[in-house]
């Protein structure tokens, strides 16, 4: 890989890790935080529904992000997504009125959704076929990370005061944009793209094409496998905080324990895996992995029993995300990028907007009820892509065979 695109990797990387630290920064502090908004009692639904708002924003922006970074290229969009979310995470923190909480995480889904696709695109441009796994396994390295490091941070942070930790994203996030003006490079969108730009569509159009793209299965499982992730992520801490009377502190720290062994398989062995296995076998083990890792979380009582689980589930789930996001990016051509980029985090958004709301209204219901849903979805979506998988043998051998190629050219 030459320098340049060495050091273009490395500023998304730190953009995905800032971004996703943000989001996590927020996770120890909400069941307290939340408290002050008057949801005690519904607690599980606030959260679930101001977590769905950001996801709805997500869904209703990423394909206009993707098809607005193939026209202008992908540094203008990022930096764009980088103010709208720095600005957001400032308005959380000002909020006094729960329907401000909903405002403030609606335009945080839309800076993101001006992040993450351009950013995945951008990936795609600079890395060769054969090390894309690579690229796209860096990159979701940079996310797993931040997820781990932001509730570790935010749990220490609200240390000095609860709403420290939205300050810090508050200011990360402008440096991120400071650095990404100088140091990622302006890659012009080639011919091809911008003729692919050009053609206007709506959301439901987009949407409506999707489902004729050769990898439109493996949409539905990055819904599935978000709705089903959903469920876990967005109720660990209030199940920790009900059933075992975890602070901030505690539940930071089975997060950080829990999603570091993700960041390593991500960082040192994913490429290796991709090219043993193949994208399609990662996808498929992980589905159970994560499912049953998922229902093990109710059966676990003492602290180094919880983050074994959550270790589990972490590292499954940092294997699904990039193994669907590059067997998505081989098939779809080099025009289309940044749509395929669109759909795939729009898919993802979809199930991020239901799956939270849904676990929210569960958990208020019977708080053991979204991990055995959630487990329920995510064996349904490996029932899904395993059936796909067999009626579309040869566009996955033939998609395998031409990374080994690339591999050995």
């Amino acid at each position: 890989m030459k320098q340049q695109n060495k050091i273009a990797l490395s500023i998304l990387m730190l953009n995905t890790f800032i971004t996703m630290a943000g989001i996590g920064l927020i996770i120890p502090i909400m069941p307290q935080f939340l408290k002050g908004f008057g949801s005690a009692d519904t607690v599980g639904t606030a959260l679930g529904f101001i977590i769905a708002t950001f996801s709805f924003a997500q869904f209703l922006f990423s394909p206009i992000s993707g098809r607005l970074s193939d026209k202008h290229g992908r540094k203008k969009i990022i930096l764009i997504g980088l103010l709208i979310y720095a600005a957001s995470q400032l308005a959380f923190s000002l909020s006094t009125q729960l329907w401000m909480l909903y405002v403030a995480r609606f335009f945080s889904g839309f800076g993101a959704a001006f992040l993450i696709p351009p950013m995945m695109a951008f990936v795609a441009d600079i890395t060769p076929f054969e090390s894309r796994g690579k690229g796209m396994g860096m990159l979701g390295a940079a996310i797993t990370l931040g997820f781990v490091v932001g509730p570790a941070l935010g749990g220490f942070l609200a240390g000095i005061t609860l709403l420290f930790p939205l300050y810090f994203a508050t200011g990360a996030t402008l440096v991120a944009f400071v650095l990404s003006i100088f140091f990622l490079p302006n890659i012009e969108p080639s011919e091809e793209q911008l003729e692919q730009a050009k053609v206007r569509v709506s959301l439901v159009q987009q949407l409506k094409q999707s489902t004729k793209e050769n990898y439109f299965v493996l949409l539905l499982v990055m819904l599935i496998f978000s709705f089903g992730l959903a469920n876990f992520q967005s109720t660990l801490s209030l199940f920790l905080d009900k059933v075992f009377l975890y602070g901030a502190k505690e539940i930071a720290i089975v997060i950080t324990i829990g999603g570091f062994a993700g960041v390593i398989v991500q960082s040192f062995f994913i490429q290796k895996l991709f090219e043993r296995f193949g994208e399609m076998r990662i996808i498929l083990m992980n589905l159970i992995v994560a499912g049953l890792s998922m229902l093990g979380i109710l059966f676990v009582h003492q602290f180094w029993s919880i983050a074994l689980v959550a270790a589990i589930f972490f590292t499954s789930t940092s294997l699904l995300r990039p193994a669907v996001n590059t067997f998505v990016s081989k098939l779809a051509s080099k025009s289309r990028q940044g749509y395929a980029a669109g759909m795939m985090n729009s898919y993802m958004s979809f199930g991020n907007m239901f799956g939270p709301a849904t676990a929210g209204l569960l958990f208020d219901w019977n708080i053991s009820s979204p991990y055995i849903v959630g487990m329920l979805t995510l064996i349904i979506g490996y029932a899904i892509t395993k059936t796909w998988s067999i009626r579309n043998t040869e566009l996955v051998q033939n998609a395998s065979s031409q990374r080994k190629q690339s591999a050995l050219s």
